[in-house]
């Protein structure tokens, strides 16, 4: 039975995509920087690429009319990416050509070199097989159109829009601003990894997941640090970040427990959208705004906080970045075993899917499901979505999986 306190994960993503706006501000870089960044405007083709008709083959520049089987024809001259023949070509003459040079004027094929016999010099050919008008040939802008849009506005450039980019001589684009992202976590109990752990003490492993996660997206991140359960050093903290950026994460200090001061600090700075989401691991997640900065609070378990930072956080950050591409994958896989579950919340296991030899997917539970065993991520490749309403999971029934994305793996 669905918990009426407790938002649905799907409106929470909903509302938190519908009320953050992408950030307005652009700046131009060059090509050699433009990797990850989000484009800020469509980027159209100032040229046809190719930009000549060019052999697809090496082999022998013809006219189709000429080159019938059995047909001799004389090699007149050379042609090479670089170095076109420019000549005049005779009847029943050829060009031998190489893939990517210019198409000679006067041919209309290409005879790829296994279909021909050269005589003991090399200054005559056999055809040994008839070429129709265009084989082998790439024309020009066949492969992009003068004006053509090429990549669109929100696209985060890939190694390989880098390259189309500079297919197109193109050395600079212009990109949003990156969204600056402050973190800290909360905890009188967290230790900087290389202190000393004291009894009741645990060492602070959320912060560095987070920044881990945020440097894979490519924002600017703030690291604020480790604060003590103080309602007046995080009201403080909450107040820097707003002087200066987009977004800030916390870890902890969101749930119901008196020591629980984030939320608190948040009420009285600015204002809360929801608090409490209907998902496991993750339910203590806050969303809100202080002044023009928005507001993330993740819980203090760890595998709690990389899930909803996964689920919930990344797709706004992307939509804040400008980035247009922000759904993810999901397969339908065959449960291998018993998969626990309690209706009430959408649950997030942690589990290990692969094909079996007749190339289905199966998945199975990674171990300890407990949002506190950190380990069991790192023996999972992926999430197994099981819906709100769902009870338990038995072998054989379908569930759905969402593989790892980046920020992940």
């Amino acid at each position: 039975m669905s918990n009426p306190s407790l938002m649905p994960v799907e409106q929470a993503l909903e509302n938190m995509l519908n009320t953050v706006s992408t950030i307005t501000d652009k700046e131009t870089v060059e090509l050699s920087e433009a990797l990850g960044r989000i484009l800020n405007r469509p980027v159209n083709s100032t040229l046809d690429v190719p930009g000549y008709d060019n052999s697809a083959m090496d082999g022998y520049a013809v006219r189709s009319s000429e080159a019938k089987k059995g047909s001799r024809l004389k090699v007149v001259g050379v042609a090479a990416a670089g170095h076109p023949y420019n000549d005049a070509i005779p009847e029943n003459g050829c060009v031998r050509i190489m893939t990517g040079a210019p198409i000679p004027d006067s041919v209309d094929a290409v005879i790829i070199q296994e279909n021909t016999e050269a005589n003991q010099d090399k200054s005559e050919i056999t055809v040994l097989q008839d070429v129709a008008e265009s084989d082998n040939i790439r024309r020009r802008g066949s492969d992009i159109a003068l004006g053509e849009e090429v990549i669109a506005t929100g696209t985060r450039l890939s190694p390989v829009d880098i390259g189309l980019l500079a297919s197109l001589g193109i050395e600079e684009v212009a990109v949003y601003r990156k969204p600056k992202i402050a973190v800290f976590s909360t905890g009188d109990e967290l230790v900087a990894p290389g202190g000393k752990l004291k009894s009741g003490q645990i060492f602070d492993s959320n912060r560095y997941l987070l920044l881990a996660m945020l440097e894979k997206m490519g924002v600017e991140a703030v690291n604020l640090g480790r604060l003590n359960d103080d309602l007046e050093a995080i009201s403080q903290a909450l107040q820097d970040a707003t002087q200066n950026c987009d977004a800030v994460i916390t870890s902890g200090g969101v749930s119901v427990g008196d020591a629980d001061f984030t939320k608190t600090a948040l009420e009285q700075l600015g204002s809360v959208s929801f608090w409490k989401v209907a998902m496991k691991p993750g339910k203590p997640f806050a969303f809100g705004k202080l002044k023009d900065t928005w507001f993330f609070g993740l819980p203090g378990n760890p595998v709690a906080a990389a899930v909803t930072m996964d689920q919930l956080t990344q797709p706004v950050l992307k939509h804040l970045s400008g980035e247009k591409h922000i759904s993810s994958e999901s397969y339908q896989a065959t449960a291998a075993e018993y998969l626990k579950k309690r209706p009430g919340r959408a649950d997030f296991q942690r589990g290990w899917f692969e094909q079996d030899n007749n190339g289905q997917l199966k998945v199975s539970s990674a171990g300890s499901q407990s949002s506190a065993v950190l380990s069991t991520l790192k023996r999972a490749n992926c999430f197994i979505r099981l819906e709100q309403d769902r009870g338990p999971v038995s072998a054989g029934e379908e569930v759905t999986i969402l593989p790892f994305s980046s920020l992940l793996r």
